[in-house]
């Protein structure tokens, strides 16, 4: 088992701070699937965790809730699954820790503006020639 899980962007989250439940699977595994306890679920609290920040804190509890769970099912062993339930509550963790980029505004580019104008002038003129010609002889 791991000894716990490091999110990008955040910091090492020890296994102590992280509860493992197991339970029945309703995967694969046949008749061994009904009496092992091959489900598990990966739950964090962020509130709790002495690991993170209190701003960390404030954004996984504003992104993910107050309790972040993690499930896996896929495997037929209970060490399989608790891995990949861990797994995947660290890639919530840092999906939710993740700054986003600031977007950088752009200019139109010349022709870009080119194109703009020449298809407001095309338009222009469509709409021009549509109109009932004018027969007042000045």
């Amino acid at each position: 088992m791991k000894s716990g899980i490091r999110p990008a962007n955040g910091p090492f989250i020890p296994a102590a701070e992280i509860t493992v439940r197991a339970s029945r699977s309703s995967g694969p595994g046949g008749q061994h699937a009904n009496v092992t306890a091959s489900r598990i679920e990966a739950v964090f609290e962020p509130d709790r965790s002495p690991s993170l920040s209190e701003s960390q804190k404030a954004t996984i509890r504003r992104r993910l809730g107050p309790v972040v769970t993690a499930v896996s099912q896929d495997g037929r062993s209970q060490a399989r699954n608790r891995d990949l339930a861990l797994e995947r509550l660290e890639k919530k963790l840092s999906a939710a820790l993740a700054i986003p980029k600031r977007r950088r505004p752009t200019r139109p580019t010349r022709a870009s503006k080119k194109r703009r104008l020449e298809q407001k002038r095309r338009r222009s003129e469509t709409k021009r020639d549509r109109r009932r010609p004018d027969i007042s002889g000045d």
